[in-house]
């Protein structure tokens, strides 16, 4: 068991690729605390993972990772109970309003970025105290594909995983000198209710060729929520100790082999988002 006897924190981890994580490392050996803002959602999911994990701590609390009084309260109890926590999993996110920026609500865009960022940046706030203390951590944040393509009418989306993206590169810089390392990690488009979503606003708010993607992914096959968590408990060993500060792609990256590459993974800008100049692209404007 890869996760066995480690202590996880897990946001958003009622629906989709959040209780994916949460059965996981469950079957790895790990006791959990997850949070949602729908308090019934919370406890029905608790009761069917005790019922298949039942040696195992499963703690619940209602939360939402934009408030900061909530997650005070959240990290407080999780660590109450546990003492030591070693593995941070943000994973809690929105697609937030969709369609084109002159049309949305701004109170709605300002919610997802409060989701998004701020739901990724106060549960570290809380914890890396605790990380620096021990002199060990994990940070593991869901980002994907909005850190790296423009999304069109989904701009608060992709706006915020692009920052999340830049913090995590930056706190890893921070942590570097305390054992804590972070990550971000694209698993891929799953078949969750967020993809459902996008096909229910439709072609004409999301536009037709983010429309098209969805609904191909969810007729045709959409990718594993296995690699995903797969790489969550990757993350969250010793084998990748040492791997901070990067953006992988659970469908992509040969992250297995990371260990082979350590050198080059710390002293280069691998794996992470930066801007391209015409050399680049083996052009000459001068």
């Amino acid at each position: 068991m890869k996760a066995k006897n480690k202590n996880v924190i897990i946001t958003g981890g009622t629906v989709g690729f959040g209780k994916a994580l949460a059965e996981k490392f469950l079957s790895e050996g790990a006791n959990i605390s997850i949070c949602s803002r729908n308090e019934q959602q919370l406890f029905d999911t608790q009761s069917e993972l005790l019922s298949k994990f039942p040696n195992q701590i499963i703690l619940v609390k209602k939360c939402d990772v934009s408030i900061e009084k909530d997650v005070k309260e959240f990290i407080a109890y999780s660590l109450d109970t546990f003492k030591t926590i070693h593995v941070l999993i943000l994973n809690a996110g929105v697609y937030g309003p969709m369609g084109p920026i002159e049309t949305v609500s701004l109170d709605e865009w300002r919610k997802s970025i409060d989701i998004n960022l701020f739901g990724v940046l106060l549960p570290c706030r809380e914890l890396i105290p605790h990380f620096k203390q021990n002199k060990y951590g994990k940070i593991i944040v869901l980002s994907g594909g909005g850190a790296t393509n423009p999304m069109p009418n989904l701009s608060s989306y992709a706006t915020a995983k692009a920052a999340v993206v830049r913090l995590v590169e930056t706190l890893s810089k921070e942590l570097l000198s305390y054992n804590v390392d972070i990550n971000a990690i694209a698993p891929g488009a799953m078949s969750t209710r967020m993809m459902q979503q996008v096909i229910d606003a439709g072609p004409e708010i999301v536009g037709d060729e983010f429309f098209k993607k969805n609904q191909n992914w969810k007729q045709n096959g959409a990718t594993s929520m296995e690699l995903g968590t797969n790489l969550a408990v990757y993350l969250s060993t010793a084998d990748s100790n040492g791997v901070t500060g990067k953006l992988i792609s659970a469908q992509w990256d040969d992250w297995k082999n990371f260990g082979n590459h350590l050198n080059d993974l710390q002293n280069s800008d691998i794996y992470t988002i930066r801007r391209i100049v015409p050399e680049d692209r083996n052009k000459k404007w001068n």
